[in-house]
């Protein structure tokens, strides 16, 4: 008899971010960037979490749930680039794909009770998670291997300047993130208006923001 191959998630992402902009591009980028991955029924037993906590990083199969549709395109516009140049899809690590799966590396801070505190995420909140491995040194790091197209297109941070006045509507721990995650530059690598205002939904509120010769001014923060 044929097995049922239809796959449901083991886990739910909580995250500060509660949309796909200003997501990182990257799993680890902004290391400060507090999680949970929250187990599923039956996964929330103690057993499925057992030995966990002798490992420093997992790895993360999920899906990119926001995106409306899997995509059938052949090449993608990688943000590294510019967004200008097309890359075959399988060469990149483009949301859109044509089964919709990300694949991120992130820190476990502690385990809980069902619940694993990670950091470094690009996960946003509500992702389904439909696997968790440990990372393993030996097997994983290759620190030797090439990056592609990534090697000689160094990502340029952007230099932040927050107004203490808003800044203060944070905690101290998220004020390290948000200015991490804003300095990756979270606009489309296509924008470069410098009076165009963008908001960001972080930790319950909408972080408003211009940016204008490699400055990101915050100008405003209200309640999402």
């Amino acid at each position: 008899m044929a097995k049922d191959k239809f796959i449901q998630p083991v886990a739910v992402f909580r995250s500060p971010l509660t949309s796909k902009f200003g997501i990182p591009r990257q799993s680890g980028v902004a290391s400060g960037l507090r999680g949970q991955i929250v187990m599923q029924a039956p996964y929330n037993h103690p057993d499925a979490l057992r030995g966990l906590e002798g490992f420093d990083y997992l790895w993360l199969i999920w899906e990119f749930s926001a995106n409306d549709s899997r995509s059938s395109s052949l090449t993608v516009r990688p943000p590294r680039l510019g967004g200008n140049k097309r890359m075959g899809v399988f060469a990149t690590r483009s949301p859109f794909r044509p089964n919709g799966l990300g694949l991120s590396c992130v820190r476990i801070e502690r385990v809980e009770q069902g619940v694993i505190h990670v950091l470094g995420a690009d996960l946003m909140d509500g992702t389904p998670i439909y696997d968790i491995k440990p990372y393993i040194p030996y097997a994983d790091a290759h620190p030797e291997a090439r990056g592609g197209f990534t090697d000689p297109t160094e990502w340029q941070l952007l230099q932040v300047d927050f107004p203490d006045a808003l800044r203060d509507l944070f905690a101290p721990d998220e004020q390290l993130t948000l200015v991490e995650l804003l300095s990756q530059d979270p606009r489309p690598r296509y924008h470069d208006d410098p009076q165009r205002i963008y908001g960001m939904p972080f930790a319950g509120r909408d972080v408003r923001f211009r940016v204008a010769d490699g400055i990101l001014t915050v100008v405003q923060v209200e309640p999402a």
